[in-house]
């Protein structure tokens, strides 16, 4: 096997080239041919400094993936002892950092002497995404080098730099403007170090400048990202270990990082990252499809429809540099929707997050109209009108005459059946459902909801297409509300109804957000709007209508024109931001109650949280026995990206595995036997549940059918 690793002298500097595609992953291969690369360029007593280098595109993307969970991951060399081995080298070391140093890859720079960057490069340390620390040394080196503040923000935010801010934070030593002769300068540098008696430098030999940070610091930084970390754990390990390299030598702040990242590593938090980091690689695997599928070219894409959604929906194209047309057949609406987005980048660009060009180039990429005959030209184009069957039907009816042979034909419909809004076509082979999540300009989330005639290039050039605007795609299958929506159903009914046996909607919501949901369901409802789902429950009256309590309140709410927070009024009171109890909800429910015969009593915490969260577990249950999703994780990464799951417990069925599925098992029996008729219908658990606790497996381990 040819080794991930090259040696080649020039001029007595030894050039140490990394040649392990497509990310030059740190596994045991790699490890071990950079270790032995260096000892044999220390031995040599005709090399008077060493470069390492890449020969891809990006100097190195940190740990190998493929090795996590696996002893190749702890096997000697490990990274931080050959880290160590190059810190102690006695001759200088150089890093040419020609792309991106990520993770591992960036702390193996650090190791090194002296680094030089194209200005393209950027370096970073993403570990905090994975619930860890960088563990190899980078919590104790960057601060020597750039500093507590620059060093601290980049380790607990896992953010990148770009090499330019590197440089004026001391991360980086030299910048090299020519990528054409980018590895002959790291070469002259590592010369002009041997020509200047330069000594190699040793972090042992170096403290953390703190002359910049007061004795208060580290506690004003805790406080500034509370908020952002939301109950996760590894940002505050990842403070703990900076401190640690301001206060210790570098060898003891290394135990210290390493005992750090030890508790880390073996935390449910990070599982659950870790999990939802290899989720998403898996997600875009679709079972039966050939990855390899022809894709078909997406260069012009037309939105219908120009409200909040459509909008949103555009200013993705045209974040991507993809020519965009909106088509509105009410020409005012037409032209209030291109306003927003206008406002929409103009607001962005006094914040400083674009500049004035950007947001010209971007809506210069933006077109108008309200003729479908100006749309015959796109390769794709995104239904985004009422969430209404007919007038989707019309809509599709009316596509499919317009648009040229081989366009998609896409519906960003939440919950209704895509084969049939697909049979209003002749070219059912071309129509998908592709799911935005609102604001659709800022939600991760896209559901691609793949039709029993869906073409296997159309789901392919979706799922790419998803990924080039930015967005988490996640393929499913067709039912009503699809693996989000329909999963948020019985979640969503078991809090309606915990309002009619008792609980208060701020006791729901406090339950749900401390188990880390971002919102609780009734200030949800109340901020989606009230009549959303009404509406949405009238779409599916045969399942729920022998259920007179299903969705009561809301109905009420619906009735007294309390529409949520675009009205002041719904679960709770609203004057301006401030959202107060309102005890006519309280009265509103106990009527509602005595008028079904539903008992009112005090309701625990530990139920709310059981009913609310084991009902949406159960029912991913039976999504995957369906095969409405392709594996569990799909189902947590729609979760954890759509709807405010906690990231730290890694979505419903990772949480499930972690918790236990015999005792998700027995709390749903639990409540099927003790809440009456309403736990006998809505309480029976999933027979893949059933199926799993006996045969003692996992969601995870589950491979579900395809239908």
């Amino acid at each position: 096997m040819t080794s991930p690793v090259s040696i080649d002298i020039q001029d007595n500097i030894a050039v140490i080239t990394m040649d392990k595609p497509p990310v030059n992953g740190l596994g045991q291969a790699l490890r071990s041919g950079l270790q032995e690369a260096y000892q044999q360029a220390n031995n040599n007593d005709a090399v008077n400094a060493i470069v390492i280098a890449s020969a891809g595109k990006l100097f190195c993307g940190g740990a190998d993936i493929t090795e996590f969970g696996s002893k190749a991951a702890g096997a000697e060399p490990s990274l931080p002892n050959l880290l160590n081995t190059l810190e102690e080298s006695p001759k200088p070391i150089v890093a040419a950092i020609n792309g991106m140093a990520l993770g591992g890859g960036f702390e193996l720079a650090l190791a090194c002497d002296f680094r030089i960057a194209l200005p393209s490069a950027k370096v970073g340390l993403p570990e905090v995404h994975l619930g860890i620390l960088p563990g190899a040394g980078g919590t104790q080196r960057l601060p020597r080098f750039a500093g507590v503040k620059f060093a601290l923000e980049m380790i607990t935010s896992g953010k990148p730099a770009a090499a330019k801010k590197a440089l004026q934070a001391g991360a980086i030593d030299r910048l090299h403007e020519d990528d054409s002769n980018f590895l002959d300068a790291a070469i002259q540098y590592a010369k002009e170090l041997v020509e200047n008696n330069t000594a190699p430098r040793s972090c042992a030999a170096m403290d953390v400048d703190t002359s910049d940070v007061d004795a208060e610091y580290f506690e004003t930084f805790r406080k500034s990202i509370a908020r952002r970390n939301r109950g996760l754990i590894a940002a505050e390990h990842c403070i703990q270990a900076v401190e640690a390299a301001c206060e210790l030598p570098l060898h003891e702040g290394m135990k210290k990082e390493r005992e750090l990242f030890t508790v880390l590593v073996n935390s449910p938090q990070s599982r659950a990252q870790r999990h939802l980091f290899f989720a998403e690689r898996a997600a875009t695997k679709i079972p039966g499809v050939d990855p390899k599928t022809p894709l078909r070219t997406i260069n012009k894409v037309a939105i219908i429809g120009s409200g909040t959604m459509g909008g949103g929906i555009a200013m993705n194209f045209l974040n991507a540099g993809i020519e965009t047309i909106i088509l509105d057949l009410n020409a005012e609406a037409l032209e209030r929707g291109v306003g927003v987005i206008r406002k929409n980048y103009d607001i962005s660009a006094k914040k400083g997050r674009m500049s004035e060009a950007d947001v010209e180039a971007r809506m210069g990429l933006l077109n108008q109209t309200t003729q479908y005959d100006d749309i015959a030209d796109v390769d794709l184009v995104i239904e985004a009108v009422f969430e209404n069957m007919d007038i989707k039907k019309a809509v599709f009816k009316t596509l499919d005459e317009v648009c040229k042979p081989g366009a998609i034909l896409a519906s960003n419909t939440s919950t209704l059946d895509v084969d049939e809004i697909a049979a209003a076509t002749k070219r059912p082979e071309d129509v998908i459902g592709l799911h935005f999540f609102s604001p659709a300009n800022v939600m991760r989330l896209l559901e691609i909801v793949r039709g029993a005639k869906t073409a296997d290039d159309v789901l392919m050039t979706t799922l790419k297409t998803a990924q080039k605007i930015a967005k988490v795609p996640v393929v499913v299958g067709v039912c009503f509300g699809f693996v989000g929506n329909r999963m948020l159903e019985p979640y969503g009914r078991e809090a309606s109804r915990l309002l009619l046996e008792g609980a208060t909607p701020a006791q729901i919501d406090r339950v749900l957000t401390t188990f880390g949901m971002a919102m609780g369901f009734c200030s949800m409802i109340d901020l989606a709007g009230v009549d959303v789902g009404y509406l949405t429950r009238q779409g599916n009256l045969d399942n729920i209508s022998h259920d007179p309590s299903y969705g009561a309140l809301g109905d009420k709410l619906y009735e007294l024109e309390r529409f949520g927070q675009k009205t002041g009024r719904g679960h709770y009171i609203y004057e301006g931001r401030d959202q107060k109890e309102d005890p006519e909800i309280v009265e509103l429910t106990q009527q509602i109650a005595t008028d079904l015969g539903i008992e009112r009593r005090e309701i625990s915490d530990q139920e709310i949280l059981e009913r609310t969260i084991y009902s949406m577990i159960n029912e991913g249950a039976q999504i995957l026995d369906e095969g409405i999703a392709s594996r569990s994780s799909d189902c947590d990464l729609v979760y954890t990206n759509g709807y405010g799951f906690p990231i730290g417990r890694g979505g419903p069925m990772q949480f499930a595995d972690e918790t236990g599925l015999d005792h998700i098992l027995e709390r749903l029996k639990y409540y099927q036997e003790n809440l009456g008729q309403h736990g006998q219908f809505w309480f029976k658990p999933a027979p893949l549940l059933e199926k799993l606790v006996a045969e003692k497996q996992k969601f995870s381990q589950y491979v579900p059918q395809q239908h």
